[in-house]
């Protein structure tokens, strides 16, 4: 990155305290995005700024900002707000917040504060969606400084330096080298590459390729949190002697430390989402690693602005399907974002037999895989340039042995297709176990309390077939009683024989006449 002279070739002069800071820092020269943008600050204007990833942009406006309250006319009441700094992460956040604290430490009549967000991610996204920065531009002072900086002036932007921006002056500016007519986006000393390869040998060209860079820093980028938490779980287990660490925007608390701690790595892999595409400033990353391609053009300018930062070098490689490569066209003519075609690595090794055998040995890692098929295919549906990936054209049997899935799930995007493509592995899957034992016994309590919740709900069917238990009752009744009836009249009919015989003996013995006798035998 070119630099355009010491901070003391300002036209407005700085603050020697900040002068300081910015000594302590190591920051002697300033670079051509702080030149254009600091003096148009100070002095007042609202600025709208584009420069590559890793040009300083940070400081461009950090400086002003400091620079505006200290010459304010009237000072800060307690607990009154002086500025206010909005990011789209945590982790540039946090990221910011660090560089402002190496600057405020020399000015104790400012404090300064950094609220997240990230306790319910979904509510996050929620009040997002409901207010958003429209509604927080709304609540500020008419009478204010405002300043956007980004690598892409995209749609929302425009619409927010619309919304938000009076009069804005809009500053470009682009890489020593770079034509003046030039609209690369992406840093001059960045190497881009591609590889074509089929779905279900990208995986092991990933392995392959972290297995012979063992010794570098990269970040690999997939389109998904669960794909992160699958393949970034697996890479653990097949890439040895390697620091593999996860992050996608569904983390909590331990979000922050996986980030920090992988800052201060010299080499290792850090797995993740776009939650880390933009403005996050990781020393020394060597190689940008786009597993999927992101669901935008600007965001794939964000991805590789990871690397390369600040005047060194650095890589990225994109992984694309044979039916994408024209991806590769459309970023050169809309993002003017070269790049040169890697060969696939002819001593990649099949490890997806090692990561059946992985699922087959932990149902957690079985179910990360089911996920992540189905995640995929639902972000692969909804990405933003469809006329490239398309639905239609992805071999879902070839992506799911890419997954190394043992069978395919159910879901409505693969309804009343065939894959013949696909062999199911002869495993009942209900049988594979969580490799945790507390939470295989939380399961086995589950499924046996879902049988017995089975069972429950049979004897309550045949119980509500009611008019047949009824009819049935009905018919013993009436077979009983008719059993009771016959046996009444055959009683009945004994006791009058006994009773004939009886007379008939008194007869002949002489103790009635024969006129009784016919009297009490037909009862007249």
């Amino acid at each position: 990155m070119a630099d355009c002279g010491g901070w003391e070739s300002l036209p407005l002069g700085l603050h020697p305290r900040v002068l300081e800071s910015l000594r302590e820092l190591s920051f002697t020269h300033m670079t051509p995005v702080q030149s254009a943008t600091i003096p148009l600050f100070m002095n007042n204007k609202d600025v709208a700024v584009e420069a590559v990833t890793g040009s300083g942009k940070t400081l461009a406006f950090v400086i002003p900002t400091l620079e505006i309250l200290l010459k304010r006319e009237e000072k800060l009441k307690k607990m009154q707000v002086g500025a206010l700094i909005i990011t789209p992460t945590r982790e540039l956040a946090v990221q910011i917040d660090e560089v402002f604290r190496q600057f405020t430490v020399h000015f104790p009549q400012f404090s300064q504060i950094l609220l997240i967000g990230g306790r319910n991610p979904m509510e996050d996204v929620e009040n997002f969606r409901k207010h958003g920065l429209n509604t927080i531009l709304g609540l500020l002072p008419k009478q204010r400084r405002t300043g956007l900086f980004s690598a892409t002036q995209t749609d929302e932007v425009e619409s927010l330096v619309r919304a938000g921006l009076r009069n804005p002056v809009r500053i470009t500016v682009k890489e020593k080298g770079l034509a003046a007519e030039s609209t690369q986006k992406t840093p001059i000393r960045l190497h881009n590459y591609y590889t074509i390869c089929r779905a279900d040998e990208k995986f092991n060209q990933l392995v392959a390729f972290l297995r012979q860079h063992k010794k570098q820093k990269h970040l690999v980028f997939f389109s998904t949190c669960a794909c992160v938490e699958y393949f970034g779980n697996t890479l653990g287990k097949l890439v040895k002697n390697v620091q593999i660490m996860c992050i996608h925007g569904k983390m909590k608390h331990k979000r922050q430390n996986i980030f920090m701690e992988f800052r201060q790595l010299e080499s290792g892999v850090l797995v993740c989402t776009d939650v880390m595409a933009r403005g996050i400033d990781i020393p020394e990353v060597d190689w940008v690693l786009q597993y999927d391609a992101p669901s935008s053009a600007s965001a794939f300018v964000h991805r590789c602005g990871r690397t390369a930062r600040i005047g060194h070098h650095g890589n990225a490689l994109v992984f694309l399907l044979p039916m994408e490569a024209t991806y590769v066209n459309f970023l050169s003519i809309n993002q003017k974002c070269p790049m040169q075609q890697m060969k696939l690595l002819k001593d990649s090794v099949d490890v997806l037999p090692s990561l059946k055998k992985l699922a087959v040995s932990d149902r957690a890692i079985f179910e990360k895989g089911m996920k992540a098929f189905v995640s995929f295919i639902q972000s692969y549906a909804k990405h933003q340039c469809s006329l490239i990936f398309r639905m239609k054209d992805l071999d879902f049997a070839a992506l799911a042995r890419g997954f190394a899935l043992l069978k395919l799930p159910k879901m409505p995007e693969m309804r009343g297709k065939n894959f013949p493509g696909f062999t199911p592995e002869d495993i009942d899957t209900n049988s594979i176990r969580y490799k945790d034992k507390n939470r295989e016994k939380q399961r086995q309590r589950l499924l046996a309390q879902q049988k017995q919740e089975k069972q429950n709900e049979t004897k309550k069917k045949f119980v509500k077939n009611k008019p047949w238990s009824k009819q049935k009752t009905k018919r013993n009744k009436k077979r009983k009683q008719a059993s009771k009836r016959k046996l009444s009249d055959d009683e009945d009919d004994i006791d009058e024989l006994l009773n004939d015989t009886r007379l008939l003996k008194k007869l002949k013995q002489g103790k009635i006449s024969k006129e009784d006798f016919e009297k009490q035998l037909t009862g007249t």
